[in-house]
């Protein structure tokens, strides 16, 4: 199923996503609730009926009830419902979404799963008000239909949270990959991510080695602020690079993705030769090319981290 995203032209700002629903466990004298959630097909590998689930006897979390084979890779399965706290009852029409993202696959149970939407990133809004109070980082967004609304899943923040030994593993690689203080250059980097966490955890990275970081929280807010520093260039000759060294950004994000970001950098006649690196788990030997054919500089999955301030030293380097 997520070859069909692969269809998508890249750098158009569209996306396509699955949308799915939980429908919570009927309490006596209450009618059950239906809630809707989304994530993007790219990240989905198929979906499937529950299996027969195999119990684990430790977990890292109660909401990951055991593990099932799939054609000889076995895969733990995680109840989405009770992960966002509102458990739902099992039936014969319970589904199981397999994942895979950051090089790991994982599988979500689910009550149903409706139909697949193509629509545009602009039409993603940021959580906010009640979302944002009750679950700001279980979702990257909000998609607003007729009906009904969709809430857009962050599968890579749950899995983050249920295994922590991810982020102690990045420390050690940036440990290790750690740049001598001599050897360190204060380059302006503008990092751009919808996740808190993730915006912050690369912006420690590379400040740790001699980077100096501004933020953005989507492609339209940094597109702004590039828009900004090249009329700065353009007017009063000020280098750009006075400003920005390098772009390091998401590809999901609301508003503007971060493969139209990098297409239109690379379009720009000022802006062309602004290295970008993009940061995703979305990154993979399939959609590699779809980072290519935008003019992506590097592709840097999230797992690898502790490579990132390396790479984006030698991009820099390479421009001067």
């Amino acid at each position: 199923m997520a070859q069909t995203n692969i269809l998508l032209e890249t750098g158009t700002n569209e996306l396509e996503i699955i949308e799915f629903y939980i429908d919570e466990a009927p309490e006596e004298g209450v009618k059950p609730y239906r809630a809707y959630y989304g994530v993007n097909v790219a990240k989905v590998l198929e979906i499937i009926r529950l299996p027969k689930v195999t119990g684990m006897p430790q977990t890292p979390h109660p909401c990951v009830i055991g593990t099932f084979n799939l054609r000889s890779r076995v895969i733990p399965l995680i109840d989405l419902s009770m992960w966002l706290g509102k458990p739902m009852a099992r039936d014969d029409n319970t589904k199981v979404i397999v994942s895979e993202f950051n090089k790991v696959i994982n599988a979500f149970m689910v009550s149903g799963v409706t139909r697949i939407h193509r629509l545009s990133w602009s039409e993603v809004e940021p959580p906010s008000g009640y979302v944002t109070s009750f679950a700001a980082n279980n979702f990257t967004g909000v998609v607003k239909f007729p009906d009904h609304i969709v809430l857009l899943l962050d599968m890579e923040q749950i899995i983050w949270d249920l295994n922590p030994a991810l982020a102690m593993k990045t420390e050690r690689e940036r440990q290790e990959a750690s740049i001598p203080e001599p050897q360190r250059s204060a380059y302006k980097t503008l990092v751009v991510d919808d996740s808190n966490s993730i915006r912050r955890l690369i912006a420690t990275y590379l400040e740790k080695d001699g980077f100096e970081v501004l933020q953005d929280i989507n492609g339209q807010n940094a597109w702004d602020r590039l828009m900004a520093w090249k009329e700065e260039t353009v007017k009063n000759g000020v280098p750009l690079a006075h400003n920005v060294n390098l772009v390091v950004t998401d590809i999901e994000m609301p508003s503007m993705d971060g493969h139209t970001l990098c297409r239109k950098i690379k379009d720009d006649p000022v802006l062309k030769d602004l290295p970008v690196v993009l940061f995703s788990s979305l990154i993979n030997d399939q959609l590699y090319h779809k980072g290519l054919s935008v003019g992506a500089d590097d592709q840097v999955t999230k797992p690898e981290v502790g490579t990132l301030a390396e790479r984006a030293r030698k991009l820099i380097e390479e421009r001067r």
